[in-house]
């Protein structure tokens, strides 16, 4: 034993986890990507020829205490696919196109097994999207992380028409807000969800409570939605003046990430069906209407805000439900029932 792994540190299981990277990500590797996995920085060629002024657009983020969840349930191929969705969420609501992605994993102890899954969630992802996987980064600490906590952070590059970045700017009073379906808690509230179901109702991951037609665990683990697809198909058909990815903060604090000075988003609660384990989850912790919606995605991962004449082409090409409306204002949101 050498003295770095005395120290706790496996070289050998890092090198034995990083050969088996490059056969992993093979099919997210885009035409721009030049030159081969392991180097100190990724190469993408940054030629758009389609394009008139090419803007890059970045974003960096991570999905949160839902880890412990799939610590808890020993399952973790959900959580590399919910970081780099969120991801490309978040660039897409400025209109951007992803091109290539970075991950981060600390950990206190290195187990290849986890960390396969999860990187063949990020590979999954990331083929869906047509998004590289360029490169990462995976850090053992001991000093820092339990042996078997760690952290997962990704970043995201993408491309946008600086002609048709989505900003907001155009929003006006009378415009719609279409709300997308999310697929459940995507990558917000766990530590709230772990407060209230395990540390003060006792429930176990593999409980199925009234009401669920599933485990708690197939609940919390529920993958986040990628919405680029419909996104993709809705730029070609109408203009989106806004489009804001309901994450942390819940609609409180992400619409008016999106609205100019002079309006305010109205939403109208309970305008469409709310998912069971929302309902479950804030009768446990008897909250408030505006906790609700300041907590959770409460069953829309993704707003749009759109002009009144484009109502039905959107519904009809991606679902939906109209749940609010902007008014005059001073860039806040108000719940109504």
């Amino acid at each position: 034993m050498n003295l770095y792994s005395q120290a706790g540190v496996d070289l050998k299981a890092a090198q034995a986890f990083k050969s088996t990277i490059p056969k992993l990500i093979t099919s997210t590797q885009r035409a721009e990507v030049i030159g081969s996995f392991g180097g100190f920085g990724g190469l993408f060629s940054a030629a758009f020829p389609t394009f008139h002024h090419p803007v890059l657009v970045s974003s960096i983020d991570g999905v949160g205490t839902k880890l412990l969840i799939g610590q808890m349930a020993n399952r973790y191929d959900g959580l590399g696919e919910d970081l780099v969705n969120h991801c490309i969420n978040d660039i897409a609501t400025l209109g951007a196109e992803p091109l290539f992605f970075l991950d981060y994993i600390g950990c206190g102890k290195l187990e290849p097994s986890v960390l396969i899954k999860i990187l063949e969630g990020m590979e999954r992802a990331c083929r869906n999207a047509n998004c590289a996987l360029l490169g990462g980064e995976t850090a053992q600490m001991p000093g820092i992380y339990k042996e078997k906590d760690f952290d997962l952070v990704g970043a995201i590059v993408g491309v946008v028409e600086k002609e048709r970045i989505i900003n907001g700017k155009m929003i006006c009073p009378g415009d719609l807000i279409i709300g997308l379906p999310s697929s459940g808690l995507h990558t917000n509230g766990y530590s709230l969800v772990r407060k209230l179901l395990f540390a003060e109702k006792n429930y176990n991951l593999w409980d199925t409570p009234p009401g669920f037609s599933r485990p708690l665990v197939d609940e919390l683990l529920e993958v986040h939605k990628s919405y680029l697809e419909e996104l993709r198909l809705l730029k070609k058909l109408i203009p989106i003046k806004g489009i804001a990815h309901i994450t942390g903060g819940g609609f409180f604090e992400n619409l008016p990430r999106i609205l100019p000075d002079g309006v305010d988003a109205i939403i109208y609660a309970n305008s469409w069906p709310i998912p069971h384990i929302f309902s479950f989850l804030t009768s446990l912790g008897a909250m408030t209407l505006e906790e609700q919606y300041s907590i959770f995605n409460m069953g829309i991962g993704l707003c749009l805000i759109i002009s009144p004449e484009f109502k039905e082409v959107c519904l009809s090409n991606v679902g939906g439900f109209l749940i609010g409306r902007i008014v005059p204002g001073t860039r806040k949101v108000e719940l109504k029932i």
